[in-house]
């Protein structure tokens, strides 16, 4: 069998609703049946053979080839199976995900993973604002899973995060962990603004001082024996994460944020 390949023919002007292209709803139909299913692109809905070159046939292992950033909702709600992405994703790339795994050889957009469940995501460029956040007006983010970002990320990472564990490899934006109850969230680069805001549990980690609120307390330099355990945990990513030069267990611990519960924590590598 071959992973069945959607490749793109021509960009279209309106952004795509991509959310029917998932191995729940192409398993057991043939290249006929899903060329016919029709996607939301702007007002109309066009047919995915009008947008799409179909070729293979195995519905566990979709590749969607040629992609740009106006196509939406890739894996949206993904079950099981996998999504490779070559190019970039638009907006609300594996939202509400329950397992399985996306890859993206590009950029993708605003709230990835949005109030994803389980799986794996990984995006081997940038990303734009709300990674693993809530949609608008929801108190709940990201509730579990992992999430690997080998570029930059936009603000809001893990904004309203629940569980799971995010890793980006290069700089995050302002609000970064901001409304956390919990999960963990690794940062190797910069960090923006705000961090921690309104945190009331969960853990960030990173590797360069931050600016910190006033309302995060200064715990002092700790030796912390479950962080050889966590970098133990990263080896199983294909990512810079997985060098055993990186890891440490000597921290600055930082408390807060004390206008919330104060239960969070920011651990910053001491040199």
């Amino acid at each position: 069998m071959s992973a069945l390949t959607f490749t793109l023919k021509k960009q279209p002007n309106q952004r795509v609703d991509m959310s029917p292209l998932v191995p729940a709803n192409l398993s057991g139909k043939t290249l006929a049946e899903i060329a016919e299913i029709p996607l939301q692109c702007g007002k109309p809905l066009i047919p995915v053979g009008e947008l799409f070159d179909i070729t293979g046939d195995d519905a566990l292992d979709i590749v969607i080839s040629n992609s740009f950033a106006k196509l939406d909702f890739i894996g949206k709600e993904l079950d099981g199976g996998s999504i490779t992405v070559n190019g970039d994703a638009g907006a609300y790339l594996g939202i509400g995900m329950k397992s399985g795994e996306i890859k993206v050889n590009g950029n993708a957009g605003l709230y990835a993973a949005c109030e994803m469940k389980k799986g794996y995501l990984e995006i081997n460029g940038n990303v734009g604002d709300f990674l693993g956040g809530a949609l608008p007006g929801n108190k709940m983010g990201m509730k579990g899973g992992s999430i690997l970002v080998k570029g930059n990320a936009g603000d809001r990472v893990g904004d309203h995060m629940r569980r799971g564990l995010i890793l980006i490899e290069g700089n995050a934006g302002d609000y970064c962990g901001s409304r956390m109850t919990a999960g963990t969230i690794a940062v190797l680069g910069n960090t923006g603004k705000y961090l921690g805001y309104a945190m009331r549990r969960g853990t960030l980690l990173l590797w360069i001082q931050p600016q910190l609120l006033a309302s995060f307390n200064d715990c002092g330099a700790h030796t912390l024996g479950f962080l050889p355990l966590l970098f133990g945990a990263f080896k199983a990513f294909n990512s810079k994460f997985a060098d055993p030069t990186i890891s440490f267990n000597r921290v600055q611990r930082y408390a807060g944020d004390m206008s919330e519960m104060g239960r969070g924590e920011v651990l910053v590598k001491l040199s």
